[in-house]
């Protein structure tokens, strides 16, 4: 996944610095030396910035008023307020003004990544939250991902926990195959050893939950070469998980 940051500093050489840190931490990095080609650059490409790192003293509009005005476009954007001042009044300006996070200068490297690393995890575990369906339904089936259990029709269909993984990567898959590896590597982990015998086993035993005929079946299909197929395409259903 792409990690992309826009940093707005007015200085050529902290902006420089900043950049190079950012390239070496995985991130990909956007800048501008005013609030102006900020706003500008933040319209244009606002829907890939993960997190916007900007200086507060700058020629022009300052870094409270391009704060302001970035976070009236985007609510869910991460911003950092970069200042030399220590003042407690700053900070509560930075702050009210939309700011998550406020690091005075000098920095070091490590200090600065440290807190773009975390907001960087915040943002996208609420991303996450909020992009996550409740549920998939898929012709007579419901995946209640909150209450982790499988509905068809009126009856529930009781999965171990394995199985449960299973059906979620296939039904959120629906309509398209999926490799024994990568189910593999969903359900068990990067140090899965591509042991495709357990995925079928408990595709075999999955087939004798759903299926009328699991030696034929309707729901779980084997694409020769490709993997498991969930027949279906399913809809995710967005409902507000309080009343789910």
């Amino acid at each position: 996944m792409v990690k992309r940051i826009l940093v707005v500093e007015d200085e050529d050489a902290i902006r420089g610095f900043i950049l190079i840190n950012l390239q070496k931490n995985g991130y990909t990095a956007l800048d501008a030396d005013c609030g102006e080609k900020a706003l500008e650059i933040y319209k244009e490409k606002g829907e890939g910035i993960d997190i916007v790192l900007l200086d507060v003293m700058m020629p022009g509009i300052d870094g409270f008023e391009t704060c302001r005005r970035i976070r009236e476009i985007s609510p869910d954007v991460g911003i950092i307020m970069l200042t030399a001042k220590a003042q407690e009044a700053d900070k509560v300006i930075g702050l009210s003004s939309g700011a998550d996070d406020y690091v005075t200068k000098p920095f070091s490297p490590s200090e600065l990544m440290a807190r773009i690393d975390a907001l960087y995890r915040r943002i996208s575990l609420s991303k996450r939250k909020k992009n996550t369906p409740y549920a998939y339904k898929s012709g007579d089936f419901i995946l209640n991902i909150k209450k982790r259990n499988l509905i068809k029709g009126e009856k529930e269909i009781d999965l171990t926990g394995t199985e449960y993984q299973i059906m979620e990567y296939l039904i959120s898959h629906g309509g398209s195959p999926v490799s024994r590896k990568a189910i593999g590597e969903r359900v068990w982990g990067e140090g899965y050893l591509n042991e495709e015998k357990i995925v079928d086993v408990n595709i075999r035993r999955l087939r004798m939950k759903l299926e009328e005929n699991p030696s034929l079946p309707q729901y779980i299909q084997t694409v020769w070469g490709r993997g498991y197929l969930w027949t279906e395409k399913a809809e995710e259903l967005m409902k507000d998980e309080d009343n789910a």
